[in-house]
């Protein structure tokens, strides 16, 4: 009953079943294994935020460039501030508000973006507290440059001069006449009477968009997987029962087509 498994039409049929069904379980298993990946650094990055407000503070030049192994560690530049912008639209205890953001010209001649603190309601210049004068030596958690639609970064545009919605060296290089560190520093303390901005995870490593796409294609490769199968066991069904009823001769017989005269 079964010799029909040996015919090159289902000989097709079994080897791209074999070959479609350890495809599908790769796949999704390499798509779950990314998704665990994410969940381990944001698990990790998000530790090493916690712990790095104990850890011993290091020179800004020797965390550089950011990554995973750097950001939120802790750091110390000096230098004098220069220019200052503010960011609207960023929250804090669950209170909409602005961070203050304020440029470290340092001695390499590169400056560093400082967040000098947060301050509730609506972005103000007038509100904002002018940095201190003079030789100053900031410590802070180093964070990388932000990158818009994370960590709820907006990319709003066409905002007031003096203002920014990303501390990021792509933006700020086209608003302060500097050359820039490609990284910036949220203050342990908040600077005069401002609230410290807590330091985050990096883009990338959270359970962002990016990855819940991950879960979400390790489901796709596994129901793959399983209709596949299903659809293997409903033909071999179906042929097995053609074949019980070709051998009781219930299966019809195709009429004869008449030959349509010439002329």
């Amino acid at each position: 009953m079964y010799r029909f498994l040996l015919t090159p039409r289902w000989w097709g049929i079994n080897v791209f079943v074999l070959l479609a069904i350890p495809f599908c379980v790769f796949m999704g298993s390499w798509q779950l294994s990314r998704f665990e990946d994410r969940v381990q650094d944001h698990r990790t990055v998000t530790e090493r935020v916690e712990s790095g407000r104990t850890e011993a503070v290091r020179p800004l030049d020797s965390m550089l460039p950011v990554d995973k192994s750097t950001a939120g560690r802790r750091v110390t530049a000096s230098g004098r501030y220069g220019k200052q912008l503010l960011v609207p639209g960023r929250e804090l205890d669950g209170k909409r508000g602005f961070y203050v953001l304020t440029l470290l010209r340092t001695g390499s001649g590169k400056a560093l973006p400082v967040v000098r603190g947060w301050l509730p309601g609506t972005a103000d210049a007038a509100e904002a507290p002018a940095p201190p004068a003079g030789e100053v030596t900031v410590t802070g958690a180093l964070q990388a440059s932000e990158t818009p639609g994370d960590n709820g970064v907006s990319a709003q545009g066409g905002l007031p001069a003096g203002q920014t919605a990303a501390i990021s060296s792509a933006t700020l290089v086209n608003l302060v006449p500097y050359r820039l560190y490609d990284a910036w520093v949220t203050l342990d303390k908040g600077d005069a009477g401002m609230k410290a901005v807590p330091a985050s995870a990096p883009g990338g490593t959270g359970l962002d968009l990016k990855a819940f796409q991950n879960l979400g294609y390790t489901g796709e490769w596994f129901v793959f997987a399983g209709f596949v199968v299903f659809m293997w066991f409903r033909l071999l069904r179906r042929e097995i029962e053609f074949q019980r009823d070709a051998a009781l001769g219930l299966v019809p017989e195709e009429p004869e087509q008449t030959p349509v005269p010439s002329g």
